[in-house]
């Protein structure tokens, strides 16, 4: 077997952190925000604690635009009606057999959403090699709240010299995740998992049968596994080629003059841009986060409320002030407290009649006051 070189620590170390420098000036780093904040409970602990995706959206969105440049959106058609269809004649439907689908309302789709819960209730530790890679989905870093830093420190370094994970559900955006909470390196890390039914097993995909192997083909092999194998893993080995050549052949044409193209503002479609992650800083996040024991950002969301309260200006140069309830206000109360006691689908019903656009997706408070309005 070949030996092995090591290299330095601090030459690793050096060219991760230029290999990081290069992504923050490349990806335009933002400023972090939380994706969720919650709260960590177990027996008697419980520990609040703030969301942060731990990768970054695709470095290259290609959009679809026409040959001016003009930004295309998706629309549904109708193939039997030969028409495009508004978001208000949308349903969902489930198929039980092909071409066969029993639809599912809005609401039924509501009653059926998990309770909202901003809690992450740990229903079990297991050890980490009892968890399948195969059910890790995606990533997300963990920071404590403000004054629970020494609580956060003491559970992840019981759970990292345990080597034990955490298995809990939380529900994040009206969705419930099944999750696993890893420590590594004083961090607590959370790993949304696969369903059990999402996994595929070898059974499931006809392996061909183990059959008797040759001991040289073997050796053979094991050499030349031993000859490309290296100490570390270096950072440079995951780069995105694909996207940068894009990203070059776009600069590249841009140099030329090439099909580029701009809408003036007077052209620019109203179509929404894409929604995208945003670009986290994420060492910058839990330096912040475990030295001050608070989420970034946290004391001016508090900072804007209070000015908020006291009248003060806002960004927008617009004063927060309470308005005085009048006799419309009264009668528009009234006519709310009427239509609380009727169900969604009989206030889905008035605001059919009353062509009421976005209806189908609003919840029962929404449509109280959108027709409240309308009446």
């Amino acid at each position: 077997m070949p030996s092995q070189s090591k290299r330095p620590k601090d030459k690793d170390k050096s060219r991760d952190e230029a290999a990081q420098s290069k992504e923050k000036q490349r990806f335009h780093a933002s400023g972090p925000r939380p994706l969720w904040s919650g709260t960590i409970t177990f027996g008697l602990v419980s520990l609040p604690v703030n969301l942060y995706p731990a990768n970054r959206p695709k470095p290259v969105s290609l959009h679809m635009v026409d040959r001016d440049g003009t930004r295309l959106a998706r629309r549904y058609f109708c193939e039997k009606e030969e028409r495009v269809l508004d978001y208000d004649e949308l349903v969902r439907g489930y198929e039980v057999e092909k071409n066969e689908f029993v639809v599912v309302e809005e609401h039924e789709l509501e009653s059926l959403a998990p309770e909202k819960s901003q809690e992450i209730d740990l229903k079990r530790f297991v050890g980490l090699d009892e968890i399948d890679p195969m059910y890790f989905q995606r990533a997300y870093f963990m920071t404590p709240d403000k004054g629970v830093t020494k609580a956060y420190r003491l559970l992840a370094k019981s759970m990292e010299e345990s080597e034990r994970a955490g298995i809990a559900t939380f529900v994040m955006r009206g969705k419930e995740y099944l999750v696993a909470i890893i420590a590594e390196k004083g961090i607590l890390r959370a790993e949304t998992l696969r369903f059990a039914e999402e996994v595929r097993s070898p059974e499931g995909i006809e392996l061909p049968d183990i059959s008797q192997t040759d001991k040289k083909k073997i050796q053979a092999i094991q050499q030349g596994i031993d000859e490309l194998t290296e100490t570390d893993l270096e950072r440079d080995a995951l780069q995105d080629l694909q996207s940068q050549r894009i990203v070059d052949r776009a600069e590249e044409k841009i140099s030329r003059g090439e099909d580029v193209v701009t809408l003036g503002e007077e052209d620019e479609s109203d179509v929404e841009p894409e929604q995208g992650g945003e670009v986290i800083d994420l060492m910058q996040v839990l330096k912040q986060s475990l030295a001050e024991g608070r989420p970034p950002g946290q004391e001016i969301r508090r900072d804007t409320e209070a000015d908020a309260r006291k009248g003060k200006p806002n960004k927008s140069g617009k004063t927060s002030a309470k308005r005085n309830p009048g006799k419309k206000a009264s009668a528009r109360k009234d006519s709310s407290s009427k239509l609380d006691t009727l169900s969604r689908d009989q206030l889905y019903e008035r605001a059919k009649a009353l062509d009421l656009p976005g209806r189908s997706r609003m919840s029962k408070a929404e449509l109280v006051e959108a027709i409240t309005s309308a009446d």
